[in-house]
């Protein structure tokens, strides 16, 4: 997603390490092919304004221009600034063994997924998660969230069919799936719309009052630039979301809208949506996106994705095919099959230092 921004701040970068010193008409110059590069990147005007005066405000230091190395140095400026405006350091979500997470969003943004994908990081965390449909809108949504909850082994609880008030829905769905008695992490899966409308935002303040849930998480389409900026702002200023969930981060877009996020709402973004598929969920860690951007890699994820993909055992009989010189065709396909399962190459190679 940050190809293109990544490109241009790596060729400003390579023009400031050429200098043997470094003034502040160079600072200003570099600065100003910052600036285009973030605002082609659809980053929002105010957001890049103000990064760019903070950028030039440490870059102007006496450390940096009498530095032996300034144009690491400023490097090193970038990639702080960069973290701080993502949102410094990764906000888990509020919840103990039992809570309540209100998941709200525009139509088409990936909500009902992204509610299945939250459930499964949850599980994989020994937490029990159960998922609740509360989008009485569209009945497909529900049919998709039974499917998705299949597919990770987690309860859904649906309304009574022809229920169309959403607070007596969630109250019906919410007692049955406490029946149990064992403590739960409940998702809730609203209702969206192709804009944002009065009557959305009357139905989900309803809700979010009659349900008190600890977290109100705000799923966002990273696609969408500008827009996706001022959806969160009117939905933050209703709704007082607690958490931003990005979705699409895997795609070809400017993604702008991800640096813009956590400034213009001041509210975390607690989970990225990397791909399709339920697994590609993870847990947003400011750091390591700025690392990504400015071409540093980020080397954690890639071994905690290659520490979820890769079966040891089977990687152990490679190891031994390998030693042995009876590695075979079939064998090369099964690393292939491994490879595949931590994602698209691209997004691999993104992780390497330098790639």
């Amino acid at each position: 997603m940050f190809s293109q921004l990544s490109d241009k701040l790596e060729d400003v970068f390579k023009e400031l390490r050429g200098h043997g010193t470094i003034s502040e008409a160079n600072i200003d110059a570099a600065l100003r092919q910052v600036r285009l590069a973030l605002l082609e990147a659809d980053v929002d005007f105010q957001v890049a304004k103000k990064f760019i005066a903070r950028v030039k405000e440490k870059a102007l230091g006496e450390t940096v221009l009498r530095s032996i190395t300034p144009g690491q140095q400023i490097v090193k400026i970038f990639y702080d600034e960069l973290t701080a405006l993502l949102g410094g350091d990764a906000a888990p979500v509020n919840l103990g063994d039992t809570g309540r997470v209100l998941i709200i969003g525009l139509n088409g943004s990936g909500k009902t997924t992204s509610s299945a994908k939250l459930a499964r990081l949850l599980k994989k965390q020994g937490r029990a998660a159960v998922l609740i449909a509360c989008d009485l809108q569209r009945p497909a949504a529900i049919e998709q969230l039974v499917t998705l909850g299949k597919q990770i082994d987690v309860p859904v609880f649906t309304p009574e069919l022809g229920e169309k008030n959403v607070e007596r829905a969630a109250a019906d769905t919410s007692a049955r799936a406490r029946e149990p008695g064992a403590p739960v992490v409940e998702i809730f899966d609203t209702a969206g719309r192709q804009e944002i409308d009065e009557a959305l935002i009357q139905e989900l303040k309803g809700l979010k009052e009659f349900l008190n849930p600890q977290e109100t998480l705000l799923v966002v389409d990273a696609a969408t630039g500008q827009q996706a900026v001022s959806v969160a702002s009117r939905f933050n200023d209703a709704l007082s979301i607690t958490g931003i969930i990005l979705t699409k981060l895997d795609g070809d877009a400017r993604g702008g809208a991800a640096l813009s996020m956590r400034e213009v709402t001041r509210q975390p973004i607690k989970f990225a949506g990397t791909g399709e598929k339920l697994d590609q969920f993870e847990v947003f860690v400011p750091e390591r996106l700025a690392g990504r951007i400015l071409g540093m890699g980020d080397v954690v994820s890639l071994v905690e994705k290659a520490a979820e993909a890769v079966d040891e055992e089977e990687a152990a009989r490679l190891e031994r095919k390998l030693r042995t010189a009876s590695f075979d065709f079939n064998d090369f396909l099964a690393q292939f099959k491994m490879m595949r399962r931590m994602g698209p190459l691209e997004n691999i190679l993104g992780m390497l230092p330098g790639m």
